[in-house]
């Protein structure tokens, strides 16, 4: 672990209030954060391609920006990671995958990553991910097995999970990753930074996700603070998803720190589902919660008062999963992930019937957080019910279950109803490993998911330790 922190640990915010004193340039936060890739990453494998020639050429654009007192965007000089899901203009988008072609025209943006272009951020680098993002664990045929920065024989989740690491470790303070079931969440918690997968339709997305209205582009920050300035750039609008929302009419950042005395807080650690919670994390949620009553908050216990509805995310992701596979020759799926290739035969059995059945509980589910919301503000959870177990496997060992969702019960219920929800580090094991606090709020209350998020941020400050396995 470093003795002193460098241009590599400074927050965005950080970054920017610098730039603007004069007392640090783009170009010396982007060789600080080269560097720590070249020191941090051979040992966790969060990126699947570096581009530092890039980096330093809008780097020094940036400087030259900030020395004429003119910088151009929200983000000018700021470093940042994409996954490996994005399309971005000049580097291949490969999702993990064989069976993609490298030696193609990549001449596109998708509508995050053209945001950060236009706000003038430092592309660093793409991040790992599962094949197509399928699991919430992250290694793939392609790239191999990301690791956990405060423990490396652990996961860092997924599917973000490269995301996750990288922001952990200080390899770039802003990330962004995608969430169809807790794939920005999952990470977050496992490595102990901020996440947000905000109201579906907030930032626009294309192409189209064969998961449908289940995914979400997400900020991935180590604050609060930096997760709201970094939602402002990407919710912006793009005519290419025709479901994306109306941009809001002030900032996120706007309100932050208003706290949440008067809210009505609703604690429950694991949904109502009855599930294991391993203890030290039960423990470390009820403390948060009672933090937000010394707030001001009204607490109380309370489920949300539906079933586990893994069955029917099942036929949605599994249908998912066979829809973006279709086109595969049986050559290219024969050298698929062998769990993408299982749960892609298991949505070829699907009928149509069992997909609207399915869209039917999430109607269901939809309808019931509205009613339970009329009556709590917003609802404090676990993000995961266990700490980050083995790295390399879809499951902690000696699961009954073969399938990640077994474990991440608290996320994916929340991509079914498109209710924001962010995670936030709230403590650590015995063993040092993070646990992550889960803030749902209704749909489109997304400020004031943030909002709790900061108040929590606030009077539980979590060290933004880099290299913490160094």
């Amino acid at each position: 672990m470093p003795a002193e922190r460098t241009a590599a640990d400074l927050t965005a915010t950080e970054l920017l209030d610098a730039y603007a004193r004069g007392e640090l340039s783009p170009v010396e936060a982007t060789e600080a954060t080269l560097r720590r890739i070249t020191e941090a990453d051979p040992a966790l494998n969060a990126f699947c391609l570096i581009d530092a020639d890039r980096a330093l050429r809008q780097a020094r654009q940036s400087e030259q920006r900030w020395h004429r007192g003119q910088p151009a965007g929200r983000l000018d000089g700021v470093p940042v990671s994409i996954k490996d899901i994005f399309l971005t203009a000049g580097w291949p988008t490969l999702r993990g995958s064989r069976t993609i072609n490298p030696h193609q025209r990549w001449s596109v943006d998708a509508p995050a990553v053209a945001r950060l272009r236009e706000h003038n951020a430092v592309f660093v680098g793409k991040t790992t991910t599962p094949e197509l993002a399928w699991k919430g664990v992250t290694d793939s045929p392609l790239h191999g097995i990301t690791r956990n920065p405060w423990d490396t024989a652990r996961t860092a989740g997924g599917s973000s999970g490269g995301a996750a690491a990288a922001l952990a470790a200080g390899m770039a303070p802003l990330a962004i990753g995608t969430d169809g079931g807790g794939s920005v969440r999952i990470p977050a918690a496992f490595c102990g930074i901020v996440a947000l997968k905000p109201t579906y339709g907030r930032i626009p997305h294309f192409p189209a996700s064969p998961y449908g209205t289940l995914a979400h582009a997400g900020p991935m920050t180590t604050t609060v603070t930096d997760t709201a300035l970094l939602l402002d750039v990407l919710c912006e609008p793009d005519v290419r998803d025709w479901s994306a929302l109306q941009p809001p009419a002030a900032s996120f950042c706007e309100g932050l720190d208003s706290g949440v005395r008067g809210l009505r807080i609703a604690v429950s650690v694991d949904l109502g589902f009855g599930i294991p919670v391993d203890p030290e994390v039960a423990a470390a949620v009820t403390a948060a919660a009672e933090v937000f009553e010394s707030l001001g908050a009204v607490v109380e216990h309370a489920d949300p008062g539906f079933a586990d509805p893994v069955e029917d995310f099942h036929v949605l992701w599994f249908a998912g999963a066979a829809k973006s596979t279709e086109h595969l020759t049986a050559g290219q799926r024969a050298q698929l992930d062998p769990g993408l290739r299982e749960i892609c035969e298991q949505g070829l059995t699907y009928s149509a019937q069992d997909y609207l059945e399915a869209t039917n509980t999430r109607m269901l589910l939809g309808q019931r957080m509205g009613a339970f919301h009329q009556t709590h503000d917003v609802l404090l959870t676990a993000t995961v019910p266990i700490p980050a177990f083995e790295a390399g496997r879809e499951v902690p060992a000696g699961s009954a279950h073969p399938r990640w969702t077994s474990w991440t019960p608290l996320t994916y219920p929340f991509n079914m109803t498109q209710q924001p929800a962010a995670s936030v580090p709230c403590g650590h094991t015995s063993a040092g490993l993070p646990i992550g606090l889960q803030i749902v709020g209704p749909r489109h209350a997304d400020a004031l998911v943030l909002r709790a998020a900061r108040a929590y941020e606030q009077a539980r400050p979590w060290p933004r330790t880099h290299h913490p396995a160094a």
